[in-house]
């Protein structure tokens, strides 16, 4: 009889010390930011410096995308004019098109690329889902405006650094777009910032 009770409570306690490893392991994978889960895998799939590059253009791309995609979505919920709801809706359908082109150009090079938020999506989502009423428009047009610029700037350096002829004619077909949000951006700023001034 003791046997069998030491016996049973050695298997209760490995099997106690079993599910603190599992949810320390699991607690571990989720810390992780999927950006960095990404660029390992690439980094240890591609040994040439000028893959890795076109690698990394599609990882901070994805990002970009899962970032303009999210915060459009709150400022269709959030904004409190028009043309800011419209500025959202617009960002929100550009970069789901732009995220689906890429993860299948991404599929096609063997390339991993984040498909769940990173830390710099959660952080920029919850720093303007602070913001509130004219301050939230606000924050939001200016922010398209630096963002539609940044992701500008990298598009425009693909072309000419990139070495995958179909990621460079890729980043070559996406620019028109691209600068038409930053128009639109631009647009609701100012409309943003005339209204500040009558009030």
């Amino acid at each position: 009889m003791k046997t069998f009770t030491f016996v049973k409570q050695t298997m209760i306690q490995a099997t106690f010390v079993a599910l603190i490893f599992l949810v320390a392991s699991c607690g571990t994978n989720q810390q992780r930011d999927s950006k960095d889960v990404a660029q390992d895998e690439n980094e240890a799939r591609f040994d040439r410096d000028r893959q890795q590059n076109d690698a990394q253009f599609l990882v901070n791309i994805a990002e970009i995308n899962m970032k303009q995609i999210q915060l459009g979505q709150l400022a269709q919920q959030k904004g409190t004019t028009t043309h800011v709801k419209e500025l959202g809706k617009m960002m929100e359908d550009a970069h789901t098109k732009s995220q689906r082109e890429l993860t299948a150009l991404a599929r096609s090079k063997s390339i991993t690329i984040p498909t769940t938020a990173t830390n710099d999506v959660r952080d920029a989502y919850n720093d303007l889902n602070e913001k509130t009423g004219v301050d939230f428009d606000k924050a939001y047009a200016d922010l398209m405006v630096s963002r539609n610029e940044d992701a500008i700037s990298a598009f425009e350096k693909a072309t000419t650094d990139n070495y995958d002829t179909e990621i460079k004619n890729w980043a070559i077909a996406s620019l028109p777009a691209l600068r038409t949000n930053l128009n639109h951006a631009i647009e609701s700023k100012r409309l943003n910032d005339e209204t500040r001034a009558t009030r």
